[in-house]
């Protein structure tokens, strides 16, 4: 391929996608610069209001000198460029390549407007790399299709025009061009594992099997068409499966379901709820678990990830910052963060004269709920009304001095429902 089949393919693509405004992901990399480039020529790009975002995501030295290097290109070519800066959690156990993706693709979805396109530099040589990838972390259909070219992202839609061009064809236009990139050594480390399949692996399939990228690409392509087949299929089961009133699904329904809809279900119910897709091992500890004997309440975890199977379903949240058990605050009516990422608020915006006192359950509290003949201890409360066990050490207890008033927003003593009421407002527990 020449250099010019780039802005041909480009132009086609735009073409093919008549609608939305252009945002290019920028890293400064040879790839993107490429793309921005072309696009930055083709006056129909123009005319879509094309712009750029450059992530700075600060794990390299020099990160702030390519900032500033996209900032001067963009001013050169006349693109408005919006520079973010990202933290990227290096504890988070998900490894520093999926941590920057994870931190890079979250401000990139924050970034775009409604109904824009965000054009990645991605291409055919990527796909490839990513199809091994995921057939070497024992990937069904669904990974083994490859990065789709199209997805929601955001309020807008993540968009790769370049995947069937190789590699080669965005260096050539740079080379054309005479185009100044960015030179990101993290992209040489060996220690990463799409690095070493890129220098180390690749070249001897390539040298053995010269047609192995053609046959890579188009069982990707026959792994797409069977993943969205089955998604028929699973999206079906998905809707009797989950109640939506508590986003948990029917564990032993789900169990008994065909591997090749199980697993793609699973991963689609964990991503919306902003959790990571298990490895083959996990899957297979949850379907253990799933028959573990009554009164036990198992949970699995993995990085980003805490599944409990709780009354016959599975209920799947990101894991909860640590926090002190002895935590409490003086509460005004205002919106209080309680320790775990949940909230506090009142029905009505009131503020109290006097301040009350959130803490968390530190064990023996006891309440008579109004209208109720007996004191009762909280654990009975929470295990006749079903509150998740994972909920109950989170849970806001309400005081006035020593005097419990109320247990978030479920049950209120007397004096406590008499306060509340003459406030005109009720406790507002939102649980993470």
């Amino acid at each position: 391929m020449s250099p010019t089949d780039l802005s041909a393919t480009l132009r086609a693509a735009l073409a093919a996608h008549p609608e939305g405004e252009l945002c290019v992901a920028f890293s400064g990399g040879p790839d993107s610069t490429a793309l921005l480039h072309a696009l930055a020529q083709l006056p129909e790009a123009r005319k879509r209001g094309l712009r750029a975002l450059h992530v700075d995501h600060a794990l390299h030295p020099q990160s702030a000198h390519w900032a500033m290097q996209c900032e001067a290109i963009c001013n050169a070519w006349q693109v408005e460029l919006r520079i973010v800066k990202v933290h990227v959690e290096r504890a988070s156990g998900d490894g520093i390549e999926a941590a920057a993706r994870k931190a890079r693709y979250a401000v990139l979805a924050e970034a775009l407007r409604e109904g824009e396109r965000l054009l990645l530099g991605h291409h055919r040589d990527d796909q490839i790399e990513t199809v091994l990838l995921k057939l070497l972390r024992g990937a069904g259909p669904e990974g083994l299709g490859g990065m789709r070219a199209q997805r929601e992202l955001g309020r807008g839609i993540l968009w790769r025009p370049l995947l069937d061009l190789p590699r080669k064809t965005l260096l050539d236009y740079a080379v054309a061009h005479g185009l100044g990139f960015i030179t990101d050594p993290s992209n040489d480390d060996r220690r990463y594992s799409r690095n070493r399949l890129r220098h180390e692996v690749l070249p001897v399939l390539a040298a053995h099997w010269p047609h192995a990228g053609d046959a890579i690409m188009h069982s990707a392509r026959l792994s797409r068409a069977a993943a969205d087949a089955l998604a028929t299929q699973w999206q079906t089961a998905l809707s009797t499966l989950l109640d939506p009133s508590t986003q948990s699904l029917d564990a032993d329904g789900w169990s008994r379901l065909a591997p090749a809809l199980r697993e793609p279900l699973l991963d689609h119910w964990l991503h919306e709820r902003g959790c990571i897709a298990p490895t083959t091992a996990q899957r297979v500890q949850i379907e253990r678990q799933i028959h573990a004997r009554e009164g036990r309440v198992p949970c699995i975890h993995w990085s980003g990830t805490e599944l409990h199977v709780w009354k016959g379903r599975l209920w799947a949240r990101q894991p909860p910052p640590s926090f002190d058990p002895q935590w409490e605050s003086p509460w005004y009516g205002e919106p209080l963060i309680l320790p775990d990422g949940g909230r506090l608020t009142l029905s009505s915006p009131v503020a109290l004269s006097r301040p009350l006192t959130v803490r968390l359950r530190r064990g023996g509290e006891r309440l008579r709920p109004v209208g109720d003949a007996h004191t009762r201890e909280l654990r009975d409360l929470f295990q006749q009304a079903n509150l998740p066990p994972w909920q109950r050490t989170a849970c806001p207890l309400i005081y006035d001095g020593e005097t419990l008033l109320a247990v978030a927003d479920r049950w209120f003593d007397a004096q406590g429902n008499t306060f509340f009421e003459a406030i005109g407002s009720k406790p507002c527990w939102q649980p993470v």
